[in-house]
């Protein structure tokens, strides 16, 4: 039997939870007793005894105070055993940098070019600081009643943005040429002048067949220096070659009104840039006079459409209507004649010939607006108008002040239309460009009511609203190739041929943002794409 056990020579009866065996502990766990605590009746108990692993931080700690000897040790001057194995680390860096050379490849490397065109404006610090008059003791301070005030009437709010324009936009008349970029009272310089009146030469060249056309394209590249440059400030929305051969003179209209010009083999302004500001919002659209290539048109929202007089240094101002206007086109071959569309669905006639900036004659169309209007280049008298989801080929000489009557129609799209142009050529074909993400061709040899789809090519074309829809645009030295930009990756401009086979991607390292402005030059083997910060980028051979 076992025997009881006993306290004090008393014997004490246990339960079997008391008489188990009691629990063994790891070298590395030490018994911690617990602060005691009182219960709810005020009796002082003590907690059981926690296992805590301690062997860790006893072992932190000694060497802590080894460190902390050795340091003491140190004579003054000299270095301790962490700074030693510090330089220790940095020299074994060294060594492995030194072994892959590293430090060479980067010299290798191609340098950062600095940025061409526009410069970043510095703000002056000095014309920003507001001087506050001093602060008034309040008249509880003064220890004075308060007087009765009423509160003065809350502003009126501006919801419409016609009414912001009508205060900003410019005076009518013409405004002086002076470009925002240089000192005031500068004059043009000499060699814009020359460039802009110099006499074109015609070349009749023969048109390359296919294979020769796509291997021009590939010899076509962005220039290392100089073939991208900030032409205006903010987002492109329009963009144009100068017809001259010699140079590659562009330009360029952006969001708020502001028109760039660039002559890439000049230093000119900011690097061959002149920036000038006649409108106040975007210019939508933009061409130089086929017949006078010193002739600059520009249109804008704010409903001004201006000629761009270099020899007089002014921009001349041809038609103005209270705001809207979208897209214009010439409606003569002498181009004294033009065709204007704005977002009310409304077209309108315009011969610059007659005194004043009003129309001589308006045509509401029965669209809810009028996002382009291009005119046949051979037969003048068809209008092309890009209404909501249908395309109309108007006679001009048949156009009423409302409800006319369409010579041919384009149908087949199912969102709103961006663009419509005939082909430079003949005019047999057309491109239309839709927010459905496709791209398509018809056939316009012959006018018929219902115009034949020859071919419809899958492009995504939604670009948001930060970005400047993409157009498809026609090469006008050929009637069968059009380009257009893309928002695939990495970023490229694609040529098309209108049988919808991919004849060339311009792709290179530089461009990183959509190019949503593209045009070829009329007579040159150049191509310019335009993107959202304002930026051009030149391909040439």
């Amino acid at each position: 039997m076992k025997p009881a056990d006993t306290e004090n020579g008393v014997p004490v009866r246990r339960s079997a939870k008391e008489g188990c065996k009691p629990k063994t502990f790891a070298p590395d766990e030490v018994m911690v007793p617990k602060p005691s605590f009182k219960d709810n009746q005020g009796t002082k108990r003590k907690r059981k005894a926690l296992p805590l692993k301690v062997e860790g931080r006893i072992e932190k700690v000694k060497e802590k105070k080894k460190v902390e000897d050795e340091d003491k040790d140190i004579q003054p001057g000299g270095l301790s055993t962490y700074e030693l194995e510090r330089l220790e680390n940095i020299r074994q860096n060294q060594e492995f940098l030194s072994s892959i050379k590293l430090l060479e490849a980067k010299k290798d490397l191609k340098p950062e070019t600095p940025q061409r065109g526009l410069k970043r404006q510095k703000l002056n610090k000095v014309a920003w600081t507001e001087i506050l008059p001093p602060r008034t003791k309040s008249l509880r301070i003064q220890k004075k009643e308060a007087e009765s005030l009423t509160l003065p009437p809350e502003p009126r709010r501006i919801y419409y943005e016609a009414e912001r324009i009508e205060r900003a936009r410019k005076p009518e008349g013409p405004i002086s040429m002076e470009p925002v970029n240089m000192e005031e009272d500068s004059s043009l310089p000499p060699e814009l002048l020359k460039l802009w009146t110099e006499d074109l030469i015609k070349e009749e060249k023969e048109e390359l067949d296919l294979k020769e056309y796509r291997n021009t394209l590939k010899s076509m590249e962005l220039s290392e220096i100089g073939g991208v440059a900030k032409v205006v400030k903010s987002r492109i929305f329009s963009a144009a070659f100068h017809p001259c051969s010699s140079c590659l003179l562009m330009a360029a209209g952006d969001k708020w009104g502001g028109v760039g010009l660039w002559n890439l083999d000049s230093d000119m302004g900011d690097d061959g840039v002149l920036l000038f500001e006649p409108h106040v919002r975007p210019v939508a659209c933009m061409a130089f006079s086929r017949s006078h290539p010193t002739d600059l048109l520009t249109l804008s929202y704010d409903g001004t459409l201006r000629s761009t007089d270099v020899e007089k240094c002014v921009f001349d101002e041809v038609y103005r209507i209270k705001d809207g206007l979208r897209t214009f086109d010439f409606l003569s071959h002498d181009c004294s004649t033009l065709v204007t569309g704005d977002w009310y669905g409304d077209v309108a006639i315009v011969d610059r010939r007659t005194p004043g900036t009003s129309h001589e004659s308006l045509h509401s169309l029965d669209t809810k607006t009028v996002r382009c209007v291009h005119v046949h280049p051979v037969q003048k008298q068809y209008i092309m108008v890009a209404e909501n989801s249908i395309v109309s080929i108007y006679d001009a000489r048949c156009l009423k002040a409302s409800s006319s009557e369409p010579v041919s129609q384009l149908y087949g799209h199912s969102k709103s239309i961006s663009s419509a142009y005939f082909s430079p050529g003949t005019g047999n074909r057309v491109v239309t460009t839709c927010l459905d993400d496709n791209i398509r061709i018809y056939d316009t040899s012959e006018l018929t009511s219902r115009a034949p789809l020859l071919t419809s090519i899958k492009h995504q074309l939604n670009t948001g609203r930060w970005l400047s829809k993409l157009q498809a645009v026609w090469d006008p030295k050929r009637d069968d190739c059009f380009v257009v930009g893309s928002m695939q990756r990495p970023r490229r401009v694609q040529v098309f041929h209108e049988s919808g086979k991919l004849q060339h991607s311009f792709q290179d390292p530089e461009i990183t943002t959509v190019l949503s402005v593209t045009a070829f030059h009329p007579t040159r083997n150049a191509l310019l794409g335009g993107n959202a910060s304002g930026r051009l980028y030149v391909f040439t051979d």
